[in-house]
């Protein structure tokens, strides 16, 4: 049920809310520009005039409607937010028959019958695997059937406790190879790979490992230069990786709702944006049907092995590893450079989870890499509306024609 973590949207909103009849006062007491920059004047002139106008009226009168408009705002995000809890809609769509397991890893066949060049589609480990199977009307895998392909994907599911002392190598150099293994036995000719987000770093991983027996590699907003983005300094990364030890330590993994709340940070006002607006909706219309579904994906997370989430959160982001060449896996420095496959590298221009200039770093490092860069958010790359026609489509295209 969400949005998750619930009382984290709901403690930042009103605070914020709240925090305005703090902020009445000041206004009505103050100029706001200080700054003699033309650039600080021009970005403060609105709130300025704001404050000019709030000067003139009483004090009682802006409080009273001060605090009506919290409540005015409070009320709509309830209302948003029971509506997509009651909301009837659940993912259709008949799930493939795993064709391989070990632990609670899974692959799932979405072509058992076909022999079309096989694709092996690894996701992220921090979200659940069917944002590209998200519906019978909206699934990656079931398009890419249709085109001619035999999709294979990876169910990483919830660690239990083998997985909770996993390492990404026993992720990729473990798992993946056995899943590798056994789409070899099974189909006529050399695999694609197609990762997506962290899930394309591990289908690098083994795109180095085992090239020899791979046709190409697909990364979708794939992250390398984890400091490539200038609002995020490396301080706060560490600061995050510091304040979640506890957690990891403790438990043995980085739990669903902390994973969530990294996540939360990167946009604190969006979820209350989204939920705000969703309570006046038509609950038949097919668009929101579309944003439960997705809703229902992004608060269906799995917690992270706690070796896993070290590996991430310190030597990913705020050590920055892989850009540095200090990336290991099974003992081997993960080297972009020496990869001799055909690549094929989606950068969307509107990600605000995979910086463009991130992924932008991995593309020119990879020497036979095809940069397309969609019109498209990380999310809505995958189903988005136009995702079919700039993203999958696309991709379809260059695996027909570029590899042999």
């Amino acid at each position: 049920m969400g949005p998750r973590p619930l009382p984290l949207y709901l403690a930042t909103a009103l605070a914020v809310w709240q925090s305005s009849k703090l902020a009445l006062p000041l206004l009505r007491q103050r100029s706001l520009i200080g700054s003699k920059t033309a650039a600080n004047q021009a970005a403060l002139q609105p709130l300025q005039s704001l404050a000019d106008e709030i000067k003139t009226l009483p004090l009682p009168l802006l409080e009273q409607a001060l605090k009506a408009e919290v409540a005015k705002r409070a009320e709509a995000l309830t209302i948003g937010i029971e509506a997509y809890r009651q909301h009837p809609h659940r993912r259709s769509g008949s799930k493939p028959r795993p064709v391989w397991q070990e632990g609670t890893t899974r692959l799932l066949d979405y072509a058992p019958a076909s022999s079309g060049r096989p694709l092996l589609l690894v996701p992220s480990l921090i979200n659940r695997a069917y944002i590209l199977d998200l519906d019978r009307n909206n699934s990656l895998c079931r398009w890419l059937t249709a085109q001619g392909f035999r999709p294979f994907l990876v169910d990483w599911d919830a660690p239990a406790e083998e997985e909770r002392s996993f390492t990404l190598t026993d992720y990729v150099a473990g798992r993946l190879r056995l899943m590798l293994d056994h789409i070899e036995e099974h189909a006529s000719q050399p695999p694609l790979v197609l990762g997506y987000c962290l899930g394309g770093l591990l289908a690098l991983g083994l795109a180095q490992l085992e090239s020899h027996r791979l046709a190409g590699l697909i990364l979708l907003a794939t992250p390398w230069d984890f400091h490539a983005d200038p609002a995020v300094a490396p301080s706060q990364l560490r600061l995050a990786a510091l304040l979640t030890a506890p957690l990891i330590d403790g438990q043995g993994l980085l739990p669903v709702d902390c994973v969530q709340a990294l996540f939360f940070a990167l946009d604190p006002w969006l979820a209350i944006r989204k939920f705000t607006a969703f309570g006046s909706r038509d609950p038949d219309a097919k668009g929101t049907r579309a944003f439960v579904a997705l809703e229902d994906w992004l608060n269906d997370g799995v917690p992270l092995a706690g070796p896993v989430a070290r590996e991430l959160l310190i030597g990913w982001y705020a050590e920055n590893r892989p850009a540095r060449g200090l990336w290991r896996l099974a003992g081997q420095r993960v080297d972009p450079r020496a990869l001799g496959l055909p690549t094929l590298t989606v950068i969307p221009n509107e990600d605000r989870i995979v910086p463009p200039d991130s992924a932008l770093a991995l593309a020119e490092a990879l020497p036979q890499a095809k940069v397309l860069r969609p019109p498209a958010g990380h999310i809505g790359m995958i189903m988005g509306r136009n995702a079919k026609r700039c993203v999958w489509q696309p991709i379809a295209e260059w695996a027909a024609s570029s590899i042999d």
